[in-house]
């Protein structure tokens, strides 16, 4: 898990200049998600959702089959992702909960991503866009 400078996520150049696993793993991930399922390399993937229960941080969206999941980690069981996420979040954050949603909103719409407060591909430093493919293909994609 990677726990950014505070205050970062108020600085667009800095923020932008963070390496890639950085930037999409703590507010980027809807982007990286939103990316993959634009051309999902696998079939039969979908958008998931970490919800924190009320009073906690701790968003993350990623892509999933329902076995294998992917994120800013790569491929993994999606089982993994979730036992290590709770896991981190849990040890700085006493009594962290949240939900699993399944993603029925557009993950790359900027209007969409803002009721949800998340920032829209145009409302970032730079375009994530080219940034996200390029990150989805530096890996091997399972079989």
């Amino acid at each position: 898990m990677y726990w950014p400078r505070s205050g970062i996520k108020k600085h667009p150049e800095k923020r932008w200049n963070q390496p890639d696993r950085v930037f999409f793993g703590f507010g980027a991930c809807h982007i990286l998600a939103g990316v993959y399922l634009e051309n999902a390399p696998l079939d039969g993937f979908y958008g998931e959702w970490i919800v924190p229960v009320k009073g906690y941080k701790g968003h993350h969206m990623y892509v999933t089959n329902g076995s294998i999941a992917f994120d800013y980690h790569g491929y993994s069981q999606r089982e993994k992702l979730l036992t290590h996420y709770w896991k981190g979040w849990r040890e700085r954050y006493v009594g962290w909960d949240a939900n699993i949603q399944k993603i029925d909103f557009p993950l790359l719409e900027t209007v969409e991503l803002n009721k949800r407060k998340h920032l829209g591909p145009d409302q970032f430093f730079d375009d994530p866009i080219p940034r996200a493919r390029q990150f989805i293909s530096s890996f091997q994609h399972p079989t």
